[in-house]
């Protein structure tokens, strides 16, 4: 087993059988397209690369990459896996990913990537058809059961059907992290929602700016930000207020700026 960095926010999955459920539940075809983040020991890219046409595999830890290019020669040489070394969030979605629109993304993510990760491929251009993210469990949870709202949890929702798929117990890495993990995907990602790119922008300024201040109510929140609250109830917190209400808000503000 290599030595986990704690910079790089490294867990490594020990069991193959969790694995290989990961794979089971990202629901791939053999025509699939997978963007690994981080294959680490290569546990989950075994599986991957059993069900997906093309496995392209980013890896950030030098070593975790020489290792995985031994690991994984013959599928390397079979252009049936494409393994990179580099940061994720430097990673070239327009062109990199470039003819391969419907391509998946699955990963045992770092914890601390978590949001940005949600937000760079739900905001990209070139949008993935699903997302099979192990994360976690308060974050799953707050994002596919919770009946209270967030920021990150209303951005993932405008963008795709998520689902609370199971918990993975803290004991499955080394090093254990102080939490449980679950696996959250999020499925039928597009831009519907959104008519044009304006409002897509105005629906992110007006969740951030009703979720500014928490001790204050939402239509104190977006007043004070110029901005107009609808037929929000006068007591009503952000966390209280649904999608459909956001979504609806962010088409009221644009038609008053004309």
């Amino acid at each position: 087993m290599m030595r986990a960095k704690k910079s790089l926010g490294q867990n490594f999955l020990l069991h193959a059988r969790i694995a290989e459920r990961i794979a089971l539940v990202a629901k791939l075809s053999p025509e699939s397209v997978v963007l690994e983040i981080g294959p680490g020991t290569g546990m989950l890219t075994k599986e991957l690369l059993k069900l997906a046409k093309k496995v392209i595999a980013v890896e950030a830890d030098r070593k975790l990459f020489e290792n995985l290019r031994t690991i994984f020669a013959s599928e390397i040489a079979d252009d049936h896996l494409t393994l990179i070394h580099g940061d994720i969030r430097a990673y070239p979605l327009h062109t990199a990913i470039a003819g391969n629109y419907g391509y998946h993304v699955v990963a045992n993510i770092p914890y601390y990537l978590t949001g940005e990760i949600f937000r760079m491929f739900l905001e990209s251009d070139n949008q993935p058809s699903s997302l099979t993210l192990l994360v976690q469990k308060e974050v799953a949870e707050r994002i596919a059961r919770s009946k209270k709202e967030s920021i990150l949890s209303l951005s993932v929702k405008a963008y795709g059907t998520s689902k609370y798929e199971f918990t993975v117990k803290r004991g499955a890495f080394k090093p254990a992290p102080n939490v449980d993990s679950a696996v959250l995907t999020v499925r039928d990602i597009s831009r519907k929602n959104f008519s044009t790119r304006a409002e897509e922008e105005r629906f992110f300024a007006l969740i951030k700016a009703g979720f500014a201040h928490k001790r204050k109510f939402v239509r104190k929140n977006l007043f004070d930000a110029g901005l107009s609250a609808g037929s929000i109830p006068e007591k009503a917190r952000a966390e209280d207020v649904p999608l459909s209400t956001w979504l609806a808000l962010s088409r009221l503000n644009g038609a008053s700026c004309r």
